[in-house]
């Protein structure tokens, strides 16, 4: 018996104390009946018989009385904790958004994603990192990244994009999908007040990457749409300072915004969960067709593009649903599109289902050649031959990977394979 949020707009007060502690409360609520649900049984057999059995209502007072203990020892965590999280949001990581409009009521209307959430005065929307306050949209998700790593380009992944380069991966907290098998959940699914934050504003993270000798910005980890304008910031410096922009998303933003933001991208790889929207809705409470269509205005806006597709068993898996992705990338994405496809492994909330089978990737990489297809990749299975790039004239390893890393790239700058003079699709300097 667990308590779960509205889907639509949460009604928080935008005052942090008030917030954490409602917050907290959720929690404890959750784990109260948790408990309960685990010893329902029990509880019913001494109910039946406290009429007759002094012991039967001994042990029930203990139980209650074990239940309230736990809940009143937590709450007086979520009181006194409160101030922690209210020091942890500094003003200046508080912006106006970009991408919205005030209604006659005082309620805004956030256009930035597809869920375009109206947004009443002092609530948030679905991201829960964005709140109208006075009838102003504001982000808290500017200058306050909660993980900041350097990686490869390989990691992202990207394949066919500045191969063995490094990329200054930054993430805020926060996203605007719920997937129930997230790898970055304790990033995605939270707040800012809940994370350890650096101060870290655009022109920061320019001269990091200048200095750390990373060719490359990827916005990433969580979901950097709802990171929007501090992405967006941090992308305009990096394109004067002549380094690259990348983003992984999910997908989930609108056309405005996207096409925007490709001033100054230069790559996006997009995730997709899976290729109906049954399936969307189950793993992440969102809609397929949202996802294609940023998709086709990244092409349209000239963005190289990869795609990612999370092989899910018994939810993704099929091969009518690969065989139907393959064929719409081919028919509206083109041919060269690299298409990575990802092994599933238990995580998060969806833990009752197994590893993806080596061979079902195996299937998938084969349906999709079949389709027309001529770069397909498989994630996440280090060492699988399927990890390099094969030249389609000469059938040779052009690019060769294990995991992460680059180990061999007979491909030069302009893209062409060094051995046979094929020029391979991608961004090669």
């Amino acid at each position: 018996m667990l308590l779960d949020p509205p889907e639509g707009h949460l009604s928080i007060s935008t005052n942090p104390i008030l917030e954490h502690i409602h917050r907290r409360l959720h929690f404890l609520a959750n784990s109260f009946f948790s408990l309960m649900d685990e010893e329902e049984d029990q509880t019913h057999s001494l109910i039946r018989n406290l009429v007759n059995s002094t012991s039967a209502r001994y042990n029930l007072h203990a139980m209650r009385t074990k239940y309230l203990g736990i809940i009143l020892i937590l709450s007086i965590f979520a009181v006194s904790s409160a101030a922690i999280a209210q020091t942890r949001l500094k003003k200046k990581w508080i912006r106006e958004a970009m991408f919205y409009k005030k209604l006659p009521d005082g309620s805004v209307r956030c256009e930035l994603c597809p869920r375009r959430c109206i947004i009443p005065e002092g609530e948030r929307g679905y991201c829960q990192v964005r709140f109208n306050k006075g009838g102003v949209l504001y982000t808290m998700t500017y200058g306050n990244p909660a993980a900041v790593h350097i990686d490869p380009i390989e990691k992202k992944p990207f394949f066919h994009f500045l191969p063995g380069s490094k990329a200054l991966s930054i993430a805020t907290a926060g996203c605007n999908l719920r997937c129930n098998f997230c790898q970055n959940w304790q990033l995605s699914q939270t707040t800012p007040e809940y994370t350890r934050n650096y101060d870290l504003p655009p022109d920061s993270v320019v001269a990091i990457a200048k200095r750390t000798g990373c060719q490359v910005i990827a916005y990433t980890y969580s979901e950097p749409t709802i990171f929007y304008e501090y992405m967006y910031e941090t992308a305009k410096l990096a394109h004067k300072a002549g380094i690259k922009n990348v983003m992984l998303t999910c997908g989930y933003i609108e056309p405005e915004p996207l096409r925007e933001l490709a001033k100054y991208l230069d790559a996006i790889d997009i995730d997709l969960k899976g290729f109906s929207d049954d399936v969307y809705r189950y793993i992440g409470k969102g809609r397929l067709k949202y996802v294609l269509r940023t998709a086709k205005v990244a092409k349209e806006a000239g963005l190289w593009i990869e795609i990612t597709y999370l092989v899910i068993p018994t939810l993704s898996d099929s091969e009518e649903q690969i065989r139907r992705m393959a064929r719409w990338v081919v028919e509206n994405l083109g041919d060269t599109v690299p298409v990575h496809f990802l092994r599933f492994y238990p995580h998060y909330k969806l833990t009752n289902l197994p590893p993806t089978p080596v061979s079902t990737l195996e299937r998938a990489i084969q349906i999709a050649k079949e389709e027309g297809l001529k770069f397909v990749y498989i994630g996440n299975v280090p060492g699988h031959p399927a990890e390099n790039t094969y030249c389609p004239r000469s059938g040779k390893v052009a690019i060769r990977r294990r995991g992460f890393f680059l180990i061999e790239n007979k491909v030069d700058k302009n893209g062409y394979v060094k051995e046979c003079g094929e020029r391979l699709p991608g961004v090669w300097k």
